[in-house]
């Protein structure tokens, strides 16, 4: 078995366990579960960007884009159904990103992170200014169909948690393969030392803007599926406290492990539900707190319990070297 014939049937046996389970979990975990496969995969968009070195604040931006776009779609056009919206969400995520991606892509470090967050902003406070779509208050959502069937109730929220744990299962494989692809390889080097990847041929400026295009894909795509599980849209889905909590998910989980994303995405859900419950006035406390403690202990996040080391991605002796430029024809074939 290759190795991507085993992601791909790890990834679809886990979906599958997972979809069962679902049947006998109440509608508030659906709900909850849901929620944390939308904000699992924007943490995912986030985590490929933090192989390459960089951090993103203004993820919502894209988690916004999809969400709204494809809400208008079910809105406006009339287009309801799931597979179809999900589509419109993550192209118009790809679309934004891969459009500001040229200026992003030339900064690092914090210049890298307060560019994007100040573009978040700006689609924050148009959208807030823009009456003709709900402006401050947002819009609702129509509920979605499937594939032509429109469920009750219950039903629908049991079969937008099914496309969920699949699409966040598929995403994981995806991003695993390209993870341990040569162009993934090259991302990963470029963390540790972009001068040396320059030098034996590959283009950091083109492998963050491909990172940074799978980051939007993935954001647009959690906007869509948690507007169409609030049923609501409205501005904060771009504001920076979204981002920073993605960020947050994203550290948690760490750069090593797709798995470890989802399940740190899941913990935060929990922490951050419980403590509202117990301690309304100090449950950021809590939170924060709880992210202390993962930096202190775990400073790779929860991935580095189990993640196996990238050897690919060390630095290699001169002689036995490989170009990184080959490394990407080697993923292109």
């Amino acid at each position: 078995m290759t190795t991507t014939t085993r992601i791909l049937a790890v990834a679809f046996v886990a979906a599958i366990a997972l979809i069962a389970l679902g049947a006998v979990l109440p509608l508030w975990l659906l709900f909850t579960l849901t929620k944390v496969a939308a904000f699992g995969l924007v943490a995912l968009g986030i985590v490929t960007l933090m192989r390459g070195g960089l951090v993103s604040f203004g993820q919502g931006m894209f988690y916004c884009v999809g969400a709204y776009v494809a809400g208008l779609v079910a809105l406006h056009v009339g287009i309801e159904d799931v597979f179809v919206l999900l589509a419109v969400g993550g192209l118009a995520g790809g679309l934004v990103a891969a459009i500001i991606s040229p200026l992003v892509a030339r900064y690092r470090g914090i210049f890298f992170a307060m560019l994007t967050m100040a573009l978040s902003m700006v689609l924050y406070g148009v959208l807030a200014k823009s009456t003709a779509i709900g402006g401050s208050d947002g819009f609702n959502v129509p509920e979605p169909t499937f594939l032509g069937f429109a469920p009750a109730q219950a039903a629908s929220d049991f079969a937008l948690y099914g496309v969920a744990v699949g699409v966040a299962a598929l995403a994981a494989a995806l991003c695993r393969m390209y993870f341990d692809s040569g162009p993934g390889l090259v991302a990963l080097a470029a963390r540790e030392n972009e001068l040396r990847v320059e030098y034996l041929g590959a283009s950091v400026f083109s492998v963050t803007q491909r990172n940074f295009i799978i980051a939007g894909t993935l954001a647009g795509l959690g906007g869509t599926l948690n507007g169409l599980a609030l049923g609501h849209i409205d501005p904060f889905f771009s504001y920076w406290t979204t981002s920073g909590e993605v960020v947050f998910i994203a550290i948690l989980g760490g750069y090593m492990s797709v798995i470890a994303v989802f399940g740190a995405a899941l913990l935060t859900e929990l922490v951050r539900s419980f403590a509202n419950q117990y301690f309304p006035d100090s449950w950021q406390m809590a939170l924060g707190i709880f992210l202390l403690l993962v930096i202190l202990f775990l400073p790779k996040g929860f991935g580095s319990l189990w993640a196996r080391p990238v050897k690919r991605a060390e630095t290699q002796t001169p002689g036995n070297a490989k170009p990184v430029s080959s490394l990407e024809g080697e993923a292109a074939r």
